[in-house]
């Protein structure tokens, strides 16, 4: 039976008798998706509609991101009040688990969304993932990578075969391209969000990774030589501003502004604003541009990634019937095997048969950058962590300093490693 049929089936057995109208299902919807790839949702979820008239309707809401989001949630599913489907950040899912605020999906729901473990890349599937429970199905990820202006590299001599930045397989090699461009007269060779210590978190990160570096070790913040692979991040990264080769105190917003005006040849951002430079290119305002996976600066690749999740709300003393779960499950199941246009706002699909189409191989700058998933890392796995928690309130802290010249990587990793652990 298609879950179509199971809806329905759903339907007349409870109330014995239907037609198409009375069968139709509403789904309330939450997310926090604004730009790009808001608008690109709001053109899937019109897409359902259309496909499941007198079946099922999508009613959407969209909430401010971050904190204000989540505490919507929580505080809604307190008293019976959220949404019947919500998208939710993986790296948040281990505080929600512990609030009790999302149902966990069982066998029979995998089964009826056609979905499961073998659909995913292992570190996608575990970041949903508690305790052998799985509470949300991934719908992407969605990393940070490096853009380029094609045209500068290609003037300053830094620009290979291949369209790509040389120098990306190590920390000497990029620093030297880098340098070549500032030589170049270029202002700024890398904008970075350096105002931002929530936002660093993602490069930094990724860098402790590629030295296999781990934030939280059996509970433990910076355990053994830890805290020597986050100052080495730091200290590049530091090491870059105090050269010049990195702006200074700059803003999410000044950060893409500086790259997209040429004022910045590369720019550190998420896979998010690959909807920005796509839509300024037709409109014949950008450079030739391209995104990659970040540069090797240590030992192997290693990106730091979030995914874009669906999860159901444990709304309390609201039991969700049969019928409704079913539309849910459709929703989710529709969005997956459809999610090859939302690559088109930069994300990197989740369900592996999309990422594995030809027509996704020939996407561009995406297939450029897809690999990274095989080099992907989460947040740990911690009610602490994930967008807006604990852990990026006490890094941000000391990162925006260190990152800027005020503070000694070394100083700034003791702050951070004794404050962590005293959460």
């Amino acid at each position: 039976m298609t879950i179509h049929n199971a809806i329905k089936a759903a339907v007349v057995a409870a109330v014995g008798f239907g037609t198409a109208a009375q069968a139709q299902e509403t789904v309330v919807w939450w997310d926090f998706l604004g730009g790009g790839d808001g608008a690109r949702m709001k053109q899937l979820i019109d897409r359902f509609n259309q496909e499941h008239q007198g079946e099922i309707t999508i009613d959407a809401t969209t909430l401010e991101w971050g904190m204000p989001f989540y505490t919507r949630v929580q505080t809604a599913a307190a008293v019976g009040e959220a949404a019947d489907v919500i998208m939710y950040h993986a790296s948040r899912i281990p505080l929600a688990v512990e609030q009790g605020i999302l149902q966990p999906l069982t066998a029979e729901d995998w089964q009826a969304m056609g979905l499961g473990q073998d659909d995913y890349a292992p570190a996608t599937w575990d970041a949903v993932t508690v305790e052998d429970q799985q509470y949300a199905v991934p719908f992407d990820t969605h990393p940070i990578v490096l853009y380029f202006n094609k045209d500068i590299l290609e003037a300053a001599g830094v620009l290979d075969e291949n369209g790509l930045p040389m120098g990306m397989d190590s920390r000497e090699g990029f620093t030297e391209t880098l340098r070549a461009l500032k030589e170049h007269g270029v202002r700024f060779p890398l904008g970075s969000v350096t105002a931002d210590g929530n936002f660093m978190f993602r490069t930094i990160y990724s860098l402790m990774g590629q030295q296999d570096g781990e934030l939280m070790t059996d509970g433990e913040f910076l355990a053994g030589d830890n805290g020597e692979k986050l100052e080495n991040a730091l200290s590049v990264l530091a090491e870059w501003t105090d050269e010049g080769l990195q702006s200074t105190y700059t803003d999410y917003p000044a950060t893409v502004a500086l790259f997209t005006s040429g004022e910045a040849a590369m720019m550190i951002n998420g896979v998010w604003e690959v909807p920005t430079m796509t839509d300024l290119s037709a409109q014949g305002q950008l450079f030739e541009w391209g995104a990659v996976e970040l540069p090797v600066i240590f030992d192997h690749p290693s990106t730091y990634a979030d995914s874009h999740a669906f999860a159901i709300p444990a709304n309390r003393g609201r039991e969700m019937a049969p019928e409704k779960r079913a539309a849910v499950l459709e929703v989710i199941s529709w969005m997956a095997n459809n999610s090859l246009f939302w690559a088109t706002a930069g994300h990197i699909p989740a369900y592996e048969s999309v990422t594995a189409s030809a027509e996704y191989q020939a996407m561009e700058p995406n297939a450029t950058y897809s690999s990274l998933t095989q080099n992907m890392i989460f947040d740990p796995r911690s009610p602490l962590a994930g967008i807006s928690g604990p852990i990026f309130d006490v890094m941000s802290t000391y990162f925006v300093p260190t990152l800027n010249g005020e503070m000694e990587p070394a100083e700034a990793v003791e702050m951070i490693r004794d404050e962590l652990n005293a959460l």
